[in-house]
């Protein structure tokens, strides 16, 4: 077969194919190799297809009706004056929860529920209402565990956030614009081990490490509730969203809640491990454009901690804790929030280039830190 350029004078012979007949030949095998050689092809390969849709579409429900219960909307109290009628009272949402105890336990953000002259409630999705009688705070985490009086509530699943992988499912529930309770959006795991800092709106900035990124759609008000993995169990607390920017959003590992709440129901408060410094994190890439070692940089030892006392100064880069590498992946925060009160631990740090090796007994971090 012969193909003419265009323009050529030479006469075709009428019964060879033109470069159209040619190209509409291949695309009508393609099609046949992906639908079907016939009608019947076409049907099963769409039904097939529509069948798959089905099967995502219900495990999401499934998902999402599981859940739902066990999410509750956070609310505080509001007084405003109206001139032709006086004071009136009325409820704000401002955020969301999850039921982690039958008797009234509930986890949340605690920058939702830290204002101690604040009056809150939270309502179930069937639209019962439980004053918030104690609210505990773990402010370093921004994790809080509020107590309700009730008891026979459903209690959500936790999930494991150690093995998380980019590209699976990942469901959010909230309370969005705090006017939309159990606002169901779904989306994939867009990264791991994400380290932002985020604004409250009123002034204060919190730095979050390992977090977990998502394109589930989160808004104000779905702070504290949970993101769940496509068996319904909670991998991360939503925390945070990004202005200016489409599908960005962030959530707290669950690991990092773990410990805060068998913590809480061991003792009965929040009782956290403490070091005593203040760091910043040296990445990977930060080591290679620095020639630094990747690690925790500290630059700040504060008085009379277990720091202090382990001889930690300032300048110091922690590279390895208790034999694990200090990275983005496994924080130097992450790491002493596994421990407890009263465990010793190795440190291996650079100071100047010389390797050292400390050992540190971990103490209760004081309640005004």
């Amino acid at each position: 077969m012969i193909i003419m350029l265009a323009g050529s004078l030479e006469k075709k012979d009428p019964n060879e194919e033109t470069l159209s007949d040619l190209f509409k030949n291949i695309s009508k095998n393609v099609n046949q190799l992906v639908m079907g050689t016939n009608q019947q092809g076409n049907s099963k390969f769409i039904s097939t297809f529509s069948k798959q849709i089905v099967e995502e579409e219900n495990n999401i429900i499934k998902v999402a009706d599981g859940a739902s219960p066990s999410v509750v909307s956070v609310v505080v109290k509001t007084f405003n004056f109206d001139f032709s009628t006086g004071p009136i009272e009325s409820q704000e949402g401002i955020g969301t929860g999850f039921i982690v105890g039958e008797s009234g336990l509930i986890v949340t953000n605690s920058h939702v529920v830290d204002d101690p002259r604040g009056e809150y409630s939270v309502i179930l999705k069937d639209g019962t209402t439980y004053e918030v009688k104690k609210v505990n705070l773990d402010e370093n985490s921004d994790l809080a565990i509020v107590e309700i009086d009730a008891r026979g509530l459903p209690v959500i699943e936790l999930g494991d956030s150690e093995n998380l992988r980019v590209g699976q499912t990942a469901i959010a529930i909230g309370n969005a614009l705090g006017r939309y309770q159990n606002t169901v959006t779904v989306g994939v795991i867009s990264g791991i081990a994400r380290e932002l800092r985020a604004s409250s709106g009123m002034g204060s900035i919190s730095t979050y490490e390992g977090a977990i990124q998502t394109d589930a759609a989160l808004n104000p008000g779905n702070s504290g509730g949970p993101l769940l993995n496509s068996s319904g169990q909670v991998i991360g607390i939503n925390v945070a969203t990004t202005l200016g920017a489409d599908n960005i959003s962030f959530a707290i590992p669950i690991n990092d809640l773990k410990p805060v709440l068998e913590s809480f129901l061991e003792e009965g408060r929040i009782v956290r491990p403490y070091l005593g410094v203040s760091y910043s994190l040296i990445t990977s890439d930060i080591s290679n454009m620095r020639r630094m070692p990747e690690g925790a940089y500290i630059s700040r030892v504060l008085v009379a901690s277990p720091a202090d006392k382990a001889g930690l100064e300032r300048g110091d880069i922690i590279i390895n804790f208790d034999g694990n590498d200090v990275s983005a992946q496994s924080s130097l925060a992450k790491s002493i929030s596994m421990k407890k009160v009263g465990d010793k631990v190795k440190l291996i740090i650079d100071r100047d280039g010389e390797e050292i090796t400390l050992e540190v007994t971990l103490e209760e971090a004081p309640s005004d830190l």
